[in-house]
């Protein structure tokens, strides 16, 4: 098995492709080892000092670490205990799948937040993905799009610039009622 890295624009995220499905469809963020219940993989990669973080897409993996420990010493035990998991034949999930990620949404403006949602899984998602992170719908209130980073996304120096020059711009441009777009926490 031969498991690929790439560099995220957060510096301490980074994104490992191991060449097969991870999740198949939806994502998973585990930002905490008690979060992490479900998955024996995300569970797994928390039992390595230094990890901090487990954001899980279709094809990849994100693991963001702390301060305290550089990428030459933690990415070999990382990439072992990726493939020691998928030779286990262990699931990388335990009980419920994967989630398309967006927060339900009731009320009147209905029609615009499902355009919203368009936009970002057409346009947004499948961007943030490629730098091994995701960017969620979390709710919509007068004008002003909340929205959740997830993996790589999360944490990174240029999130804000990517949330108001890139994604608001491109809701603003198709959509008028928005005028704002805001990040929210987990």
């Amino acid at each position: 098995m031969f498991i690929q890295t790439e560099e995220t624009p957060n510096p301490a995220t980074l994104k490992f492709l191991p060449g097969r499905d991870v999740l198949g469809a939806g994502t998973a963020d585990f930002p905490t080892p008690d979060a992490a219940d479900k998955s024996p993989l995300a569970l797994r990669l928390f039992g390595i000092m230094g990890v901090s973080g487990v954001f899980l897409g279709a094809d990849f993996i994100t693991v963001t670490k702390t301060d305290e420990i550089q990428w030459d010493v933690l990415k070999a035990p990382i990439l072992g205990a990726i493939m020691e998991h998928f030779q286990s034949g262990a699931a990388v999930m335990e009980g419920e799948a994967a989630a398309s990620g967006h927060a339900e949404h009731t009320g009147e403006d209905g029609e615009i937040v499902e355009q919203i949602k368009e936009l970002l899984d057409t346009r947004v998602r499948p961007a943030v993905a490629q730098d091994g992170g995701d960017i969620v719908f979390h709710g919509f209130d007068r004008g002003v799009v909340y929205l959740h980073m997830q993996g790589a996304c999360a944490g990174c120096p240029s999130s804000t610039l990517t949330l108001k020059m890139g994604i608001e711009n491109l809701l603003r441009h198709y959509i008028p009622e928005v005028v704002e777009v805001r990040p929210v926490a987990a």
